[in-house]
């Protein structure tokens, strides 16, 4: 085996996925192993064909170079293995740390938002230059003599202290991951050493308050709504086709944007990316195209129609992104109703954000609460899907998957499902009974 051949210990992680795919297409031999269920992401490496084998030490072989996804520890047996035949080994996020160096990195940073931009940046980019990419939606792909690489910087344990990017976009500072931070002034202690690490610029929301907050010693360039800012948008329109702003820095006009995405986090993610195009001396009319024809990422706001039902699945789980799906959904439906299916994504979550969580569901016409998520860390708590639901000041509903016909109750309206857990098997399950229900044509 060549050092060429690169092994991942958690192939079907979002970011261990896109990793996969990038390396795989930059011309290395890549293979992996993880759980047999399937996950939305091994489409992309069965397109691929990038093998995924189930967990066994004995897939290790002399010369290959092993990245392990971050949810293993070091007593996996994989992990062991690898340590026992002295392979090059590395973590993801010391990965792509090592990775990126050769490019103009950008990362994007921040609670909530990092996937949409990240995939809204990735696209612009690559329509005017060469780009790699890595998107957590497990969309990878690597190009190569790229100018350019975006990516992903989560800020989870702080893994994303191990990238020094070019520039940093940070869409927000909030408290999220409580099984890891102990509050607010934890995480901004952490995105104060991202800023530090950063080589040329930070543009950064201006709305957010512990964001004007930072110091850095490259500029920090503030972007909003708001004439303070240092990148504006103005002359916003949202409609039912989406969002339009014209765009200015420093009260010059940089030109009139048009993207296909609801709600104003969508405004907001698209002047970030007009800010770090132009500042990379791009033609603000190519940016203009290519934010126009952007598609979306996976799992966020994505939409099907099941009979008269709207079915929308967002991978919104903290209090904010709830607040902004709920706003995009009005956005391009204000004349239906709009009734949200809320996963709630583990327990110290739930209870941290328990009336915060109760508000924002609350701008629903119904709410539907189904059993709290578990993961591998925490396997049980001290609040309930019932204790969420009670909470809801216009009255909220548990839901459980072997019955979703209370979802029936609803006539042409728009489903919202809305979790980071496995949200998924509620809609299948209500679009089943949906088409069930469906009058058959002869």
């Amino acid at each position: 085996m060549t050092e060429d051949t690169y092994y991942f210990i958690g192939i079907k992680g979002s970011g261990m996925s896109a990793l996969a795919l990038i390396l795989h297409d930059l011309g290395h031999t890549v293979l992996g192993s993880d759980i047999t269920q399937y996950t939305f992401t091994q489409r992309g490496l069965e397109q691929a064909g990038i093998q995924s084998l189930p967990f066994d030490p004995d897939n290790l072989k002399p010369g290959y170079t092993v990245i392990c996804g971050n949810s293993f520890t070091d007593e996996h047996p994989e992990v062991l293995r690898a340590h026992e035949l002295g392979l090059t080994f590395y973590r993801y996020h010391e990965f792509v740390g090592k990775f990126m160096t050769p490019y103009t990195s950008i990362g994007v940073a921040g609670a909530h938002g990092k996937t949409s931009t990240t995939g809204l940046l990735a696209h612009t980019l690559s329509g005017i230059a060469k780009t790699s990419y890595l998107i957590g939606d497990g969309t990878g792909k690597g190009v190569p003599d790229s100018q350019f690489f975006v990516f992903e910087a989560d800020e989870y344990r702080r893994h994303f202290l191990a990238y020094h990017p070019d520039y940093t976009i940070m869409t927000n500072i909030d408290y999220d991951h409580p099984d890891y931070y102990t509050g607010i002034e934890d995480v901004y202690s952490a995105f104060q050493t991202e800023a530090d690490q950063t080589q040329k610029a930070i543009f950064a929301w201006g709305d957010d308050k512990w964001l004007r907050k930072l110091s850095a010693k490259v500029p920090i360039y503030y972007y909003g709504l708001d004439d303070r800012d240092d990148y504006v948008a103005k002359n916003v329109v949202r409609t039912t086709t989406g969002s339009s702003f014209d765009a200015f820095h420093h009260g010059e006009l940089i030109g009139h944007f048009h993207v296909p995405l609801f709600g104003e986090h969508s405004v907001l993610n698209a002047l970030a990316v007009v800010a770090v195009a132009t500042t990379e001396n791009l033609d603000p009319e190519f940016i203009a195209r290519e934010l126009a024809s952007f598609a979306g990422v996976k799992r966020r706001f994505s939409q099907k129609t099941v009979a008269d039902a709207v079915i929308i699945d967002d991978y919104a789980h903290h209090p904010s992104e709830i607040r902004a799906t709920l706003d995009a959904a009005r956005q391009k439906f204000p004349n239906k109703q709009i009734v949200a299916i809320f996963q709630p994504h583990t327990f110290s979550r739930t209870i941290a954000y328990l009336d915060d969580f109760a508000k924002t569901l609350n701008a629903a016409d119904a709410v539907y609460v189904t059993p709290i998520f578990s993961s591998a860390r925490e396997k049980s708590g001290a609040v309930s899907a019932a204790d969420l639901a009670a909470k809801i000041p216009e009255g909220g509903h548990v839901i459980e998957l072997e019955d979703m016909s209370p979802l029936l109750d609803y006539k042409n309206a728009v489903f919202v499902f809305m979790g980071a857990g496995d949200v998924q098997k509620y809609e299948n399950a209500f679009a089943d009974l949906l088409s069930d229900l469906s009058p058959k044509s002869n």
